[in-house]
């Protein structure tokens, strides 16, 4: 998208917040690429994808650009937001007596995070058998018999549909990337 597209779609949600939809749609895989990869709990980092939008929506009439895009905006929101958890689950470590993990990743790999939207827009395209397999195995990080028994599928089944779904995975990233298609806010986060 165009900047002077995006810069449209801020104006328009400035004006009537109810345009939000069109900025939400066009920035959640990148923002939640972004949270998934430094906190690695399924659950937390919708929480934290939630509370980004929450805070951009709150913040949207204050925004400008100053030559940055938007989504620059919608990290530095989730950059803030880690901060703060990592603050809290260490105030939380402290007083439970437990040492706390070293400090988080400062810089923002904007490639490594549009390679992971990318993926999870691919995986949302899978068929959903194929998609339900990697999504309990990879993100919800069930083992194979406790996937085929949740799946109502065999083990073997299970491997298979791994299998085909890894391949297509590997032969669509070594594809160019031919933009995204139509987000529905909603469709396929839930699988």
């Amino acid at each position: 998208m165009a900047d002077s597209d995006e810069r449209l779609l801020v104006e328009a949600a400035q004006r009537d917040p109810s345009r939000f939809a069109d900025l939400y749609d066009r920035h959640f895989d990148g923002v939640y690429a972004f949270v998934v990869s430094r906190v690695r709990d399924r659950d937390a980092a919708e929480d934290l994808t939630s509370e980004v939008f929450h805070k951009a929506l709150a913040s949207l009439r204050t925004f400008e650009s100053r030559g940055a895009p938007f989504g620059a905006w919608l990290i530095a929101i989730a950059r803030h937001a880690l901060v703060d958890r990592a603050r809290r689950d260490a105030r939380e470590v402290v007083d439970s007596g437990q040492v706390p993990d070293p400090g988080m990743e400062a810089e923002v790999d904007v490639d490594r995070i549009e390679e992971y939207a990318r993926l999870f827009r691919l995986v949302e395209d899978l068929p959903a058998d194929q998609r339900a397999v990697i999504t309990d195995r990879f993100i919800d990080e069930r083992s194979i018999r406790e996937t085929a028994e949740r799946l109502g599928r065999t083990e073997g089944a299970v491997k298979q549909l791994q299998f085909r779904a890894l391949e297509a995975l590997r032969r669509r990233m070594r594809q160019p990337d031919r933009g995204r298609r139509a987000a529905v806010p909603g469709e396929g986060r839930d699988a």
